[in-house]
């Protein structure tokens, strides 16, 4: 058998004497480390998109996109307007938690035109047929900065008429 190496004591350190409560607390550490990849499988930490809809009789609207991000996740909103009656100029409105604390990248395809409306992100999609589906991407990333909840209201327009309007909220985690 070998010689114990100095510094080494076998009651405290192979048979844990006085130290049985430690081994337990690193094991519930350690855990605790695998219960936060879980977590996210279950999408508690955000990404998996949803599906929210609004109808009114000339058009529908839906918005497929995450109510959940972390920071720096890269993540697409679909946006669906299906038209039950012409619509001479589509609109949509996006509220400020769409662009606050996120970066743009890409909106596909492009809109006719964009402004601002008190605060708010103006899409002008242009004409709809009847019967018609206009189906706009747009693709953000999250800035690291950027936590907390926040309202991502869409409302879409024919020209200045109000049609529908859906209410959601985001969540960021850092």
């Amino acid at each position: 058998m070998a010689p114990i190496p100095d510094g080494i004591v076998l009651k405290r350190h192979r048979d844990l004497d006085r130290r049985r409560g430690e081994a337990w607390v690193r094991r519930a550490l350690f855990v605790l480390i695998g219960l936060v990849p879980l977590l996210a499988l279950f999408n508690l930490f955000g990404q998996r998109p949803h599906l929210s809809s609004a109808a009114s009789p000339p058009a529908s609207l839906e918005v497929y996109a995450p109510s959940r991000v972390r920071g720096g996740l890269l993540w697409e909103a679909r946006f669906t307007i299906t038209a039950h009656r012409e619509l001479k100029d589509a609109v949509l409105e996006l509220d400020k938690g769409w662009l606050e604390g996120m970066t743009m990248n890409t909106v596909e395809p492009a809109p006719v035109g964009e402004g601002s409306h008190d605060g708010k992100l103006v899409l002008d999609l242009g004409h709809v047929p009847r019967g018609q589906r206009h189906i706009l991407f747009v693709q953000f990333q999250v800035n690291p900065t950027n936590v907390g909840r926040r309202p991502q209201d869409v409302s879409l327009y024919d020209g200045s008429r109000l049609l529908t309007t859906i209410h959601r909220r985001i969540t960021v985690f850092p």
